[in-house]
């Protein structure tokens, strides 16, 4: 739509494109989409304004809701004419749309026929209607929408759009709660992961106080069922068990909503879900509700109802109950941005079309939907959202495909028979077919990517391919490239690994099959956290460990190798500065120091990256420091030091490098105090009165928040050439300066 918009306005003399939605939500999104290609948009208050803007020609790009098009839409086709006079009589005399006018309608299956879409083209008989929607045609609307908008521009389909990038693949799963989470398997699982950080004590007097989980889960309803099912789902599932990924589900009632409410609060996810439904409590729905044969339905959602709103704005419930679209907006606001602190909404109608949130990549669905309905709802989940989320899942309660293998043969049976086969062909895939390839893929590519490593394939071994030699500069850097793939596909095995672990023999492997590839997985995850530890990637490269410690903790037992956890909150550099020689060594876990060689590589590759990472903020300084690191490399690879000493040295040498480390090399003179002085004095040929004058300057000169604004830099840098008159050398200066904590 953008690119097209921007196509019309720079070939077409006089053009303009006037943008029609339904929804305002739709009506906002288009406007921000527009904005952040840096084109304005108007967007038009009312009807009125519509026509106004139409007949005057200063705004080129308009967006609008079709219902501005009129007041109210008759519900008589009959009426047809009569209301299409009745709004030509509103219009100015000299009403006609100036320009060539081309009018995008958005989600044309929607609004591509009724008396809105014949008034729009009665009032602008010469413009260009183009019809746009995300979703794939009925059958039934095929004919017609080729006889308002004629033949289509062109199609994309579903697997295309996969294929390119542009959204993510649908995993399907079909359950049935009443066995699956009355499975005994499932509720040892689930009870093994609520207490696994409790003692075996503890366990035991837990079990006693509350019985067996079979007996206290049988004890309850389907949605009680339903509820324990997502909570073990939020302990297991990537992008859950982490915040990074949030859920919906959609109820076939608002009063069945509530319950699910009342049920979800009374858990961990209490204050991190919300109901969004177009129910407004009001007392006018309770009158006359009172029997005397207890609660109705009607008081019961009102009252869930009142107490989530008032629990939400922590004010009273008559007040809180007027708040219900304050609420509804800030709810979905914190569930797109903050998916951690709001990790389930729950809807029935609303939210199913139109709602754009990124975060959300479970949609559970217990209603029965069918066609649009379906495929715009199980469409909220596929967004893209960072590389840790791979799929949109879908869980269904309902059995809306009646037999998953038939539902993704064959598509034109069952909740999306309306559609043509091949519209929505790759739509959903089955989620134990598809994981269990994702599994080997992942096996395949990381083997692939080890291939040459040289044998024995040690440690070193590993640590030479991914990281180097010590003794070159650059290895390091060069080398990222392999080592991001290391981390990448590492964690894809996991994630694969772990959505098959308690499904294994389902999805067609065996026993000793499954414990080999467990191996595997243990295996190349200690030699990720080597490598990570031996590159000094365990701070940078942090974004791809999401979810990982806890996968692990959750699928991979300690007892089947050692993971290298101390590195979790000290890595070596602090590890090694921190305790003497002989400490040092034995903190470090075996899989890390196989042999002095590999341990002096890892430590100076950490050196390497620390010096690397903290030269900006002085370069000359951290120059002698990578001088120093060369001649102690040399020293050990020539085995003219002994390895207590290279210890005690390249100790000394991460002190240095730390920064805020001593700088003690550096010889100061008394007012040169501080690490910015002491930045600018190193890289000013030591020149203690050009150091005073520039200090001074930046007194003046630096403001709040100054770095990234070009007005506040320039001023900064102004000052700084009244003193210094050389272009090269003050680019040098600023360079160092943004580097300091004492000068932001």
């Amino acid at each position: 739509m953008v690119w097209l918009a921007k196509w019309i306005r720079e070939n077409v003399q006089k053009s303009r494109v006037l943008i029609i939605t339904d929804r305002t939500e739709l009506d906002q999104q288009i406007e921000k989409v527009f904005t952040g290609v840096e084109e304005q948009i108007y967007r038009t208050k009312n009807g009125r304004d519509l026509i106004g803007v139409l007949n005057d020609s200063k705004e080129w790009l308009i967006c609008s809701l079709v219902h501005k098009f009129g007041t109210d839409e008759k519900k008589s086709s009959e009426a047809t004419d009569e209301y299409i006079k009745e709004l030509q009589s509103m219009l100015p005399k000299d009403f006609s749309a100036k320009g060539e006018l081309f009018v995008f309608v958005d989600e044309c299956h929607r609004t591509q026929s009724g008396q809105l879409h014949d008034a729009m083209k009665k009032i602008l008989p010469n413009a260009m209607f183009i019809g746009f929607t995300g979703t794939p045609l009925l059958k039934s609307d095929k004919q017609k929408s080729i006889e308002v908008f004629g033949g289509y521009i062109h199609t994309y389909k579903f697997d295309e759009a996969v294929k390119d990038g542009v959204v993510l693949d649908l995993q399907y799963e079909a359950r049935d709660i009443d066995q699956y989470i009355g499975n005994q398997k499932k509720i040892d699982e689930w009870f093994d992961l609520k207490t696994k950080d409790l003692t075996d004590i503890a366990k035991v007097q837990l079990k006693q106080k509350w019985g067996t989980m079979q007996k206290v889960l049988s004890s309850k309803q389907r949605l009680d069922l339903i509820v324990q099912d997502i909570l073990l789902d939020m302990e297991r599932k990537p992008r859950l068990i982490d915040g990074r990924g949030n859920a919906m589900l959609v109820s076939d009632s608002i009063y069945n909503a509530c319950q699910f409410y009342e049920l979800f609060e009374q858990t961990d996810l209490k204050g991190k879900t919300a109901i969004v439904t177009s129910y407004v409590p009001s007392e006018a729905d309770i009158k006359g509700e009172e029997s005397g044969e207890g609660k109705t339905e009607a008081i019961r959602k009102y009252e869930i109802y009142r107490k989530m709103l008032a629990n939400y704005f922590e004010i009273d419930e008559n007040e809180a109950s007027k708040k219900v679209d304050e609420f509804e907006k800030q709810v979905k606001e914190k569930f797109i941005k903050e998916p951690g602190q709001m990790r389930l909404l729950i809807v029935v109608d609303k939210l199913l079309t139109g709602f754009d949130a990124p975060s959300a990549t479970y949609l559970y669905i217990d209603k029965q939907l069918k066609d649009h309905g379906l495929f715009q709802a199980i469409c909220r989940v596929n967004r893209l959202d960072g590389e840790d989320k791979e799929y949109g899942y879908i869980i269904d309660y309902k059995d809306l495909f009646h037999k998953l293998e038939g539902a993704v043969e064959d598509y034109t049976s069952g909740a999306l028979d309306g559609y043509e086969k091949e519209d929505i062909q790759g739509l959903l895939t089955d989620r134990l077919k598809k994981t269990k390839e994702r599994l080997e893929e992942a096996r395949e590519s990381i083997k692939a990517l080890c291939e040459a490593v040289n044998e024995p394939k040690n440690n070193i071994d590993y640590q030479h391919y991914f990281c180097g030699d010590t003794r070159d500069k650059e290895a390091l850097k060069e080398n990222e490239p392999k080592r991001v793939a290391l981390y990448k596909l590492t964690v894809t095995l996991i994630r694969a690994y772990a959505n098959l672990a308690n499904e294994f023999s389902e999805a067609g492997y065996s026993q000793s099959e499954f414990e080999t590839i467990k191996k595997e997985v243990v295996y190349y995850t200690n030699i990720r956290d080597i490598i990570k530890n031996s590159s000094g990637d365990y701070i940078d490269l942090k974004k791809y460990e999401a979810d990982m410690r806890r996968l692990i903790d959750t699928y991979i037992k300690a007892d089947d190798s050692e993971v290298v956890e101390i590195f979790e909150e000290m890595g070596i550099i602090e590890l090694l500065v921190n305790n003497s020689s002989d400490d040092f060594e034995n903190k470090v876990p075996k899989g890390m120091k196989q042999t002095r060689d590999s341990m002096a590589e890892n430590i100076e590759n950490n050196v390497r990256r620390l010096i690397t990472d903290e030269s900006p903020t002085n370069p000359k300084y951290y120059e002698k420091m990578s001088e120093l690191l060369d001649a102690l490399i040399k020293e050990r690879k020539e085995n003219a030091i002994e390895y207590k000493k290279y210890l005690e040295k390249i100790k000394e040498l991460a002190k240095q490098s730390k920064p805020k480390g001593n700088h003690s090399s550096g010889n100061y003179p008394k007012d040169i105090n501080a690490s910015g002085k002491r930045a600018l004095y190193d890289n000013l040929e030591q020149n203690e009165d050009l150091v005073s004058k520039i200090d001074k300057a930046l007194e003046i000169s630096i403001t709040d928040n100054w770095v990234g604004n070009k007005i506040k830099e320039k001023k900064v840098r102004k000052s700084i050439a009244l003193i210094i008159d050389d272009e090269e050398q003050i680019d040098k200066i600023m360079n160092i300066i943004k580097e300091q904590d004492e000068y932001k």
